[in-house]
């Protein structure tokens, strides 16, 4: 996920605009290998091994190489080897930033330096470690002040990050939170998910970023906004929110229960409550992530 964070960091430094942001991001769409592609390309998995852990991932927040060891398709030693093939992802946005003449070698080596002193960044091989980190870039960058239910906030932007990464692509870059007082929307889908820890939750997005949003989803071309494309982000939002309703009553006996999605055409959602509006940019569009916690 360095990738992602190092985007914001660089538009905050104000070394490039969103428009060379966007630019670099759609390159690298083109460019980058899942892990799955190049288990493939290496020989140790096959196709239909490959579609049957993206599908498992559906149903577990882990990563690729975690779960196809589960399954018995790699050993450790293989997925230490993939891992060795991938670049770090912000050292692949940079050198696209380096080769579009927008940055030189001598100043993506200081930014990428100062990025990893100012976050505390290391090559790190412990998950809990990794966790750490993330949660330390969040609370950073992106947190408001006012926000309530910080870590519980925090664990669900770091799966909201994960599933973005596992399921539509790594091409992204958030942008810092706003609090609002109520949101405008395009095509809006949301969802509240009851209990302990309540919140209201919405993916809103204009039609053409839904049909790329949901072509990717789903792994098909879809050409028009249809029913197809709304149910497409209906089964994201609440892919997404169940296995954080997993998560939680695993890592703290806390049980949620999901109500159904709900579709909202060019209306203003409305919250008693604030509401927290996260812009991710993708190569094909932006996409507004918006939550309000209600209890």
């Amino acid at each position: 996920m360095h990738t992602q964070f190092f985007g914001n960091f660089l538009l905050n430094k104000g070394v490039l605009t969103p428009e060379q942001l966007i630019e670099a991001l759609k390159i690298q769409s083109s460019t980058h290998k899942k892990f799955g592609t190049l288990a493939i390309h290496s020989g140790y998995m096959s196709a239909s091994e490959v579609a049957d852990v993206y599908i498992t991932q559906t149903h577990y927040d882990k990563r690729f190489g975690e779960l196809a060891m589960e399954l018995g398709y790699l050993t450790a030693e293989q997925v230490d080897k993939l891992l060795t093939i991938q670049l770090p992802n912000y050292m692949l946005l940079g050198q696209i930033l380096v080769e579009q003449k927008i940055l030189t070698h001598l100043e993506l080596e200081n930014l990428i330096t100062e990025y990893k002193s100012e976050y505390e960044i290391y090559e790190l091989d412990l998950m809990e470690e990794q966790k750490n980190m993330v949660d330390k870039l969040l609370s950073s960058l992106y947190l408001p002040e006012d926000l309530p239910d910080t870590q519980n906030i925090i664990s669900y932007l770091t799966l909201l990050f994960n599933n973005l990464v596992r399921f539509i692509g790594e091409d992204f870059t958030p942008l810092n939170i706003m609090t609002l007082p109520e949101v405008p929307t395009n095509f809006c889908v949301s969802q509240i998910v009851d209990g302990k820890f309540s919140f209201l939750s919405a993916l809103d997005m204009d039609h053409d970023t839904a049909i790329a949003f949901a072509s990717r989803y789903v792994d098909e071309d879809f050409e028009e906004f249809d029913e197809y494309v709304s149910a497409s982000m209906e089964d994201f939002l609440n892919l997404h929110n169940g296995l954080f309703s997993v998560n939680m009553s695993n890592d703290y006996t806390l049980e949620l229960h999901l109500q159904p999605p709900e579709a909202h055409e060019n209306t203003v959602l409305s919250t008693e409550a604030p509401s927290y509006l996260l812009p991710v940019i993708y190569s094909f569009g932006t996409i507004n992530f918006i939550f309000s916690v209600t209890s």
